[in-house]
């Protein structure tokens, strides 16, 4: 997986003073503890369609051309506009982690060890303007993807499509269509993979799959106005996404989509706003704003601390999560962690509750001792090879130090951001001091947000110790361990993420094995044991998952968060 400068999108969430949020409240929130989730509107009866839905949010929706997004990007304002032919269950929690058919009739048929998959589009399906969605246009989607001016989206098709790593896309001097994708009729399409991919059902859910018309591609103007196959189309994109007004696609028809509720009659993003701002116009809910949500923005500590103390805000809080790992991250080309013993002594002395208590407080993060998120359907297999407790276990690592020649003690740097935030000074003073109870004595080195990713992303150059955090593109655990752990995914010059440049013949063919399998429960106990075995070698030390709180306006019903995207889904709000 190669993915942006990022830690994959989406975003993590913005608070609305500082990512670092104090929290001592709504302890024990299930999935979303917001409006009514179960149809009935909050009291207010069942929700109902018209009005319009306003999303308030710091980050532009930009890039809005399917090609350059990522399936979440924007907080799945994209899917109101882009079907695939796959698409993640919008239900809470668990539920949503599933994957169910959009565009297509099914999940798919593989053969071949999973290289090869067929679907089949429904019938009745059709664009904005009346036209009818193809299995031609689905195969010009993907491929448009390949270009270079339409970088952005993930990888996997190019790595994975027979042909893939050498197709430039439909617009250069080279070949214009991929072999690999055939179109036997207007109705069925073929993907021909050059290795087993059991998980490509849910790989079919990114946008690149969505079906463009090659006669209607405009190409880097496209996102001003693509032709929507979603509930709702583009009627204005200003400034890059800045605002992004959309209004119903009376062409879009229910009976082909059973995922999307499509309530308000219509949405109007708004961007580029300070996190403060949007809590307190959402906290207030005047005119507009009561019906408005955000996908980008956490509550802030003076929200928090207002929302404990007032019920009716209380019950406008939704919570979210999102299969997302913050740990520390071992360099062992930069002694002394080549040394085994020494990254067990820090596994042994971290003090995950005050590195929580950093973060805001257990209803902002849980304790991690697997790198792999502790829910379900990634494979989560519990198990803390150097038990610290929730203070660390600080005899333990001294003994473990000692017998490695240190008796007395040991002094690490420890790399993180300046920016305030889950890889920022915060955490990282909350790590020195915990390993100082052991004897191991860490200079901070702080650097600027950017350099800092410059920095742990060089496979030659990365620090010997820094803060990290990894999510996965869709929940499995393929996407979560392969980037970190795949030998063959080691990247000399570029952005690399396999910080501990494990290359284990053993390990790697356990990948290509596992990720063949199209029985996901299966893969799910393989990847979960995977997890444990490289856990072993203490290449990583987990710290924790984030949980993330959102307020919503008063006025919105039917508030749903699933385990997949861990934000507010657009797609199922109503506002009356």
């Amino acid at each position: 997986m190669r993915v942006l400068p990022r830690d994959r999108r989406p975003a993590l969430p913005r608070a609305a003073a500082t990512a670092s949020v104090t929290l001592a409240l709504l302890g024990g929130a299930v999935a979303c503890a917001g409006p009514q989730d179960d149809g009935s509107g909050g009291g207010d009866g069942k929700p109902a369609e018209g009005g319009t839905l306003t999303v308030l949010n710091s980050d532009a929706q930009s890039d809005f051309d399917p090609a350059r997004l990522y399936t979440s990007g924007g907080g799945n304002v994209p899917s109101l506009v882009f079907r695939t032919l796959t698409t993640r269950n919008r239900a809470d929690g668990a539920k949503g982690t599933e994957v169910v058919p959009d565009l297509a009739t099914g999940l798919g048929k593989p053969s071949e060890g999973a290289k090869v998959w067929t679907y089949e589009l429904k019938p009745g399906l059709k664009y904005e303007d009346g036209s009818p969605i193809t299995s031609a246009d689905v195969k010009y989607g993907v491929e448009r993807s390949f270009a270079a001016e339409l970088s952005g989206g993930p990888p996997y098709l190019r790595d994975w499509l027979i042909g893939g790593d050498r197709y430039e896309g439909p617009f250069g001097k080279g070949k214009k269509e991929l072999d690999s994708i055939e179109t036997p009729d207007d109705r069925t399409i073929v993907f021909r993979l050059k290795k087993g991919v059991g998980d490509f059902p849910y790989v079919a859910t990114q946008t690149q799959f969505a079906p463009v018309p090659k006669a209607k591609d405009t190409g880097t103007d496209y996102e001003k106005h693509p032709l929507s196959s979603g509930p709702y189309r583009v009627v204005k994109n200003t400034n890059d996404g800045e605002r992004l007004q959309l209004a119903r696609n009376k062409h879009w028809s229910a009976k082909t989509d059973s995922e999307r509720k499509a309530y308000p009659d219509t949405v109007d993003v708004r961007s580029g706003l300070d996190p403060a701002v949007i809590n307190q116009r959402l906290s207030t809910s005047s005119s507009a704003d009561a019906k408005a949500v955000t996908t980008d923005t956490n509550l802030g500590p003076a929200e928090l601390a207002r929302v404990g103390s007032d019920k009716e805000l209380k019950e406008r809080v939704g919570v979210g999560h999102f299969g997302y790992t913050n740990y520390l991250a071992f360099n062992p080309d930069v002694k002394p962690f080549d040394d085994p013993a020494v990254r067990k002594a820090v596994a042994y002395a971290i003090d995950r509750a005050s590195v929580v208590n950093a973060v805001g407080g257990s209803s902002l993060a849980e304790p991690a001792t697997t790198f792999l998120p502790n829910q379900k359907a990634f494979g989560y297999t519990p198990y803390d090879h150097f038990p610290a407790g929730r203070g660390g276990d600080p005899d333990k690592a001294r003994e473990v130090l000692a017998k490695a020649g240190h008796r007395n003690g040991i002094t690490l740097t420890l790399t993180h951001s300046t920016e305030d935030g889950e890889t920022g000074p915060k955490i990282a003073a909350a790590v020195q001091q915990s390993l100082k109870k052991a004897g191991i004595r860490v200079r901070l080195e702080g650097l600027e947000n950017n350099a800092y990713d410059e920095k742990r992303w060089d496979a030659e150059d990365a620090p010997g110790l820094y803060l990290s955090r990894w999510g996965a593109d869709w929940p499995a655990g393929y996407p979560f361990l392969a980037p970190i752990f795949d030998g063959r995914q080691i990247v000399a010059n570029g952005a690399n993420f396999n910080h501990a440049k494990l290359d284990d013949p053993a390990v790697n063919k356990e990948f290509d094995d596992v990720q063949q399998l199209t029985d996901l429960d299966a893969a799910a106990k393989r990847w979960g044991a995977l997890d444990s075995r490289i856990g072993e070698q203490a290449l990583s030390v987990p710290l924790f998952h984030p949980v993330y709180q959102r307020l919503v306006g008063k006025d919105v019903k039917n508030v749903v968060i699933s385990d997949w995207t861990g934000v507010l889904d657009v797609s199922q709000v109503a506002v009356r």
